[in-house]
């Protein structure tokens, strides 16, 4: 894995791109892209405070980005600012509202480059879909491409001094976004940011800007069941039946795309030696954020001594989604009766994971073993209650609290 394709928290996000900064320019652009209300644009209002004059920032989406001349005026500022400071950094946020960005973007940088203007370009946009794919098409070799993940218990305690305890109980029945996390005493000022500033813009304007989504109503369900379902391998025929507008499996295989593109969902694909059969297999369902799950259950976060069954889910869903975000290539496996939570690869090394908030005994732990014992590179580690360590441990697993997962991943864990 490259550097530019790391998903990064925002410390490591900012102090990497004032890193690449430092670069003669004009260096590649660096596009950053994450979910909303992660801190993108708080991420390039601090670079504008470093720099000071050599810095242009501009925000795409307002108004007077709308305005004829916008974006001629923003380059030759930027060019001005240069001459004037020895070099600048134009900063653009929420690029992909800009018509025809991309074109225009590599036309612009072409000109920078021809010309050895001293401007570095940073640009950042919420739905990676749209950065994706005018990327690809018009800045094949001009741009790096960074990800700022949604945040983890670790963040929530260095951004609000809060201790590590309520930092993972905010994570597993709140979710982790910076700006609702002060409302959590305050559910229904909590509900309403979710909606109004996360669900309603990802999924009403964010992914409906595409141009693609012909049945908005049926995205929107397909929203839904797919944060319904947290960690829970689902079929799309399965999710079909679930629909009150049945769409095709085609069209649902498309929604459910767009919102693992959103930063919404992922799609975890079964383990398999054979990549054929794993794209076969239907996809295990997480929401990248616990608050999608409180967010759009009428019933709340789950009761842990009257709901040990959805409390075990959401508690799964926390951890296979602080996997994915951390970058962690994070697949499921099932055969036969056998079945783990979790298989992972990646910088943490490689795991096959599986998650129990309740009482076990070692034969619960027969999938787990039998997949460490067919692929033995893979270290079989139980997340569970501390009441239960010496119980996983006991059955030759390698076990550690979940609370520690959700803030440091495996690090720690006995070798």
């Amino acid at each position: 894995m490259t550097e530019s394709s790391f998903r990064l928290g925002y410390d490591a996000c900012l102090a990497l791109l004032r890193r690449r900064l430092e670069e003669p320019p004009p260096s590649r652009i660096q596009l950053l892209t994450g979910p909303r209300q992660v801190g993108k644009t708080t991420l390039l209002l601090a670079l504008e405070g470093a720099l000071g004059r050599a810095a242009v920032y501009a925000a795409a989406d307002a108004p007077q980005a709308a305005l004829p001349g916008f974006w001629e005026r923003l380059w030759r500022t930027a060019e001005e600012r240069a001459k004037a400071h020895g070099r600048a950094v134009l900063l653009i946020d929420e690029i992909q509202h800009v018509p025809d960005w991309a074109a225009r973007l590599k036309g612009a940088f072409d000109l920078l480059r021809r010309h050895k203007t001293q401007v570095h370009v940073v640009a950042s946009g919420s739905s990676a879909l749209l950065l994706g794919a005018g990327s690809r098409e018009s800045l094949a070799g001009r741009f790096e491409r960074l990800t700022l993940t949604h945040w983890t218990a670790r963040d929530l305690v260095a951004a609000f001094g809060v201790g590590t305890a309520e930092a993972v109980r905010a994570v597993v029945t709140q979710g982790a976004y910076p700006g609702a996390f002060p409302l959590r005493e305050d559910p229904t000022r909590w509900q309403g940011y979710l909606r109004d500033a996360i669900v309603e813009p990802a999924i009403g304007r964010d992914l409906l800007a595409l141009g693609v989504v012909r049945r908005p109503a049926l995205l929107r369900q397909v929203f839904g069941a797919a944060v319904g379902a947290p960690a829970q391998i689902v079929s799309l025929q399965k999710i079909q039946g679930t629909l009150q507008d049945r769409g095709a499996l085609e069209t649902i295989a498309h929604y459910l795309a767009l919102l693992v593109e959103g930063f919404l969902v992922a799609g975890i694909e079964k383990y398999a030696t054979r990549p054929l059969r794993s794209r076969a297999a239907p996809p295990k369902l997480v929401a990248l954020s616990n608050a999608l799950l409180a967010a759009t259950d009428a019933r709340g976060a789950p009761d842990p001594a009257r709901e040990p069954e959805r409390r075990g889910a959401w508690v799964e869903n926390a951890c296979l989604a602080h996997a994915v975000n951390a970058g962690q290539r994070v697949r499921y496996w099932r055969e036969g009766s056998w079945e783990v939570d979790a298989v992972l690869e990646g910088s943490w090394g490689d795991w096959v994971v599986e998650v129990k908030t309740g009482g076990f005994t070692a034969r619960d732990l027969a999938g787990l073993l039998e997949f460490a014992r067919r692929h033995p590179r893979f270290r079989p580690l139980v997340l569970c209650e501390r009441s239960a360590l010496a119980v996983a441990r006991r059955a030759g697993a390698e076990a550690q609290v979940w609370e520690k997962f959700l803030l440091d991943g495996p690090s720690g864990v006995a070798a």
